[in-house]
């Protein structure tokens, strides 16, 4: 597992469909279209330019990390909150479970399991299941 995945609410970005799918898709298409000898028409196409770089960023580097690698909505109240607690994941706050992830469990079904699951395994063994996860999001 690499910690850089881990978000402060729980989620692991391995495991989410972006990193899984959409990105290699990404990196697919972009090779398919390159060497079909689109990235000199797309710039005579309308938005081409800005779809070729847009193509490209993803790529290359992916949709993005994690909120504690710097991407995600830096205003998101669960990250200023774990920051500020100098805590890498929720569920390693004392104050767990609180009103700020009430609201974001209802979106991510699987997220109280699996804050409760790292809480009682520890984060070794977590991230074990977290890429086991992630592997079957790929196959």
């Amino acid at each position: 597992m690499n910690e850089k995945y881990t978000c402060y609410c729980g989620l692991y970005c391995e495991s989410c469909a972006v990193r899984a799918r959409v990105n290699p898709a990404a990196r697919l298409l972009h090779d398919e279209m390159k060497n079909a000898g689109f990235e000199e028409v797309l710039p005579f196409l309308p938005d081409g330019s800005n779809f070729w770089s847009f193509l490209k960023e993803m790529a290359e580097n992916g949709a993005c990390e994690s909120c504690r690698a710097g991407s995600g909505n830096p205003a998101c109240e669960i990250r200023i909150c774990a920051k500020e607690k100098g805590v890498s994941m929720c569920a390693f706050c004392e104050s767990y479970p609180c009103g700020k992830l009430t609201d974001f469990l209802g979106s991510h079904p699987t997220l109280k399991e699996d804050n409760e699951l790292l809480r009682s395994i520890g984060i070794e063994e977590w991230g074990r299941l977290q890429d086991k996860r992630a592997e079957e999001m790929r196959l």
